[in-house]
């Protein structure tokens, strides 16, 4: 077997690793009184509105935003940004949220 079709054969198994692809709706800080009283009906305020821009990870790392869709009743995203490394950051590793990419 030559190289090249080592390799495509070893590219196709990872192609079919699962991935955990994960968005992130808003964050916010409670104290552990607040976390503690959360029950049925509580409602918990982000710090985002609904106009804003949710943001997709995978495995963690912040790879993209988008807009919040509905398709035959499921939720999803319309991607709107693709987030952009720097060959600098992908050795100092990816940014892992959204600070972390704004302190660059």
């Amino acid at each position: 077997m030559n190289r090249l079709s080592e390799y495509s054969q070893n590219l196709g198994a990872l192609l079919e690793i699962p991935i955990k692809v994960t968005v992130e709706l808003g964050s916010c800080y409670q104290s552990t009184r607040e976390v503690m009283l959360l029950g049925p009906g509580t409602v918990v305020e982000f710090d985002q509105t609904g106009n804003d821009s949710l943001n997709l990870y995978v495995n963690q790392a912040l790879v993209a935003r988008g807009q919040m869709v509905t398709s035959e009743g499921v939720l999803g995203i319309k991607i709107t940004e693709v987030i952009q490394y720097t060959i600098n950051d992908q050795i100092a590793g990816a940014p892992r949220n959204s600070e972390d990419l704004s302190s660059r």
